[in-house]
């Protein structure tokens, strides 16, 4: 079945800027969410996932209200969302393998979705820009014909992609929204930024940087927040990295380098030491082969538990 907007199946073949002049709205919708300030969202009920992971709540969750994510260049941020039960799903997408991604994400909302009862499944796309190498529009190309071949029907609602998220400045291009967050008891999706982006946030980072696949981190009918066990391989050449300067950091492990928020470097580096002090993590994390696993505490701050508590 396809994807639609307003009811109606999209005609793919055409280019996307005739999609937008079709439905005026899409770009009406863009523009609002442009125009908000971006929220600094603390930790608290917060899960923030990071690129290549998805997480997929309802609204019943005592634990988690807020879903999100930021530090989207040429990367979309994907919010799916049943209307029924509820169940919303937010992933952080960089075009390795969209068409798997995109089934995964819709198994997973639709395994908290009774599909034949009321409701229907809404896909928000938010992120890029107008980027020289045009990996932005090959995402959003890729994101909508993936939704497109989907078995059920999905509604395109948020559209702020690409051309409908660039902002220029002296000829340079650059996103306007660069992280998002969905408020799982209400549906609102707004822009936002996290100062926190844990736990393990250099472990999970170095996960994505080892060419991981896309991960689902979160167990909702647990309320626990699983990371692991990963495992990789010594990461060819990183001593050269870490010798490097910012600007060839920039220039060789960006897909973006003029557009890139001002932490980029800083988070690559930590990145990259944590990968040169873990070279085996099945012998440094993961001896035990099993997943560090989260519960958000009284405060609604994630806390470590151990596994014979779970």
């Amino acid at each position: 079945m396809p994807l639609l907007i307003n009811g109606e199946r999209i005609d793919l073949a055409r280019p996307t800027g005739d999609m937008i002049r079709a439905y005026p709205y899409l770009e009406e919708k863009a523009k609002l969410l442009r125009s908000q300030p971006a929220r600094i969202v603390e930790p608290k009920g917060l899960l923030y996932v990071q690129q290549r992971e998805f997480a997929v709540t309802t609204p019943k969750d005592g634990s988690v209200s807020i879903l999100g994510s930021d530090d989207a260049t040429t990367c979309h941020i994907v919010v799916l969302r049943h209307t029924g039960s509820g169940a919303t799903c937010l992933t952080h997408c960089d075009g390795s393998d969209t068409e798997a991604e995109v089934s995964l994400i819709m198994s997973s909302v639709k395994s908290f979705s009774n599909t034949t009862g009321y409701g229907r499944l809404e896909v928000h796309l938010v992120g890029g820009f107008n980027d020289d190498r045009q990996l932005s529009q090959k995402l959003t190309n890729q994101l909508l014909r993936a939704f497109d071949v989907q078995p059920d029907d999905v509604h395109l609602v948020t559209f702020c992609v690409t051309e409908l998220n660039d902002r220029e400045e002296k000829d340079i291009h650059f996103p306007i929204i660069y992280g998002i967050a969905v408020n799982v008891k209400t549906a609102e999706i707004f822009p936002a930024t996290f100062p926190e982006k844990g736990p393990d946030e250099d472990l999970r980072s170095a996960h994505v940087l080892t060419g991981a696949s896309l991960t689902n981190i979160y167990d909702a009918t647990k309320e626990q927040l699983h990371i692991g066990p990963y495992f990789w391989r010594p990461f060819p050449h990183v001593d050269f990295w870490l010798e490097q300067d910012d600007k060839q950091i920039l220039q060789n492990l960006s897909t973006s380098p003029l557009a890139e928020p001002p932490h980029f470097v800083s988070h690559i580096r930590s990145t990259l030491t944590f990968l040169k002090e873990h070279p085996f993590p099945s012998r440094s994390l993961f001896p035990d082969r099993k997943p560090r696993i989260y519960k958000k505490n009284e405060e609604g701050l994630w806390e470590q538990v151990c596994s014979d508590k779970i």
